[in-house]
């Protein structure tokens, strides 16, 4: 975790940054403790994740266990002190769906230790 002064830094993963990991950027951005950024594992994603945004952050929470895959496999070096936490959520919903919300609330601030 970030230093009590500073906010933690959380990097949400999807494969197309459209729906799950904009939403998850969304819900948490107004987050006392927190700055968040979403991208996508796909090269046809909205924003796809780049080597700038695993430096930027602090803890990365992917949306299902192919994410983290993939990122170990393009970033090994760079993840090497992160943590990365698999959320599974299944690529179900929309953006800003009430379901959706309801899952990363519970599953982030566990992990995250909001609560």
């Amino acid at each position: 975790m970030a230093q009590k002064s500073e906010r933690t830094k959380v990097l949400f993963i999807c494969s197309r940054n459209q729906w799950r990991s904009p939403t998850a950027e969304q819900l948490w951005r107004q987050h006392p403790r927190l700055q968040t950024r979403s991208a996508g594992t796909s090269p046809n994603a909205r924003h796809t994740v780049s080597v700038d945004d695993i430096r930027w952050a602090d803890v990365i929470c992917v949306m299902e266990e192919k994410h983290q895959s993939r990122l170990r496999a393009q970033f090994s070096r760079l993840l090497s002190n992160k943590p990365i936490h698999v959320l599974d959520i299944p690529d179900d919903y929309q953006f800003m769906a009430p379901e959706l919300i309801d899952l990363l609330e519970q599953s982030v601030a566990g992990i995250l230790d909001l609560n």
